[in-house]
């Protein structure tokens, strides 16, 4: 992979961090820690390995993310 798109890749997962914490104290609630730490994964992932499309987002030949502690 080039270092140009791991740098776009670490920019995505840069605001998925922010976008969390925006969430929790809008909230007032949360623990934000294990959804921090997972950013630069789920980043690397949707935006990488996984098949989907998001304008289609009920397309039968999607991939599936579950996550689960």
């Amino acid at each position: 992979m080039e270092q140009t798109r791991i740098n776009e890749l670490k920019a995505i997962a840069a605001q998925i961090r922010l976008k969390i914490l925006e969430g929790t104290h809008a909230a007032s609630s949360g623990h934000p820690g294990g959804s921090l730490s997972i950013a630069d994964i789920l980043s690397y992932l949707y935006f990488e390995e996984m098949n989907v499309d998001p304008t289609n987002p009920k397309w039968d030949g999607r991939d599936r993310l579950v996550l689960s502690k």
